[in-house]
């Protein structure tokens, strides 16, 4: 009943990049990602869609109360920020050799810089 679905989409976003929302509560606001869901399609960007979760007083909170916490946001309502021009970017994937070997590394595609 509960069955999760699985995307045949490459997610071109990465833990650690820099990405801009481009729709919902949060739109507009720059954030670093924290981590990405594969399996939801959904990545946890620091300081967007932050909700607010009441807790019962616990071990590791003794006090419990409201805390905020980051929630999961979709990867298409996700932009990377270009590297080069701070303005957010499309992303491609490119060959290159590099000491005899091939690697596939991430290209933003508006102004052509490696991504990493």
């Amino acid at each position: 009943m509960g069955q999760t679905k699985t995307s045949t989409h490459k997610i071109k976003i990465r833990t650690g990049d820099l990405v801009k929302v481009l729709s919902g509560n949060s739109k507009g606001t720059q954030g670093k990602v924290l981590e990405v869901l594969r399996a939801e399609n959904r990545a946890i960007v620091e300081g967007v869609n932050v909700v607010k979760k009441h807790t019962k007083p616990s071990a590791a909170n003794p006090n419990g109360g409201i805390l905020e916490k980051e929630a999961p946001i979709h990867i298409s309502n996700l932009a990377l920020i270009d590297p080069k021009g701070g303005k957010p970017t499309r992303v491609g994937r490119k060959v290159v050799e590099e000491n005899g070997k091939k690697k596939i590394v991430r290209v933003a595609k508006k102004s052509g810089e490696v991504i990493d």
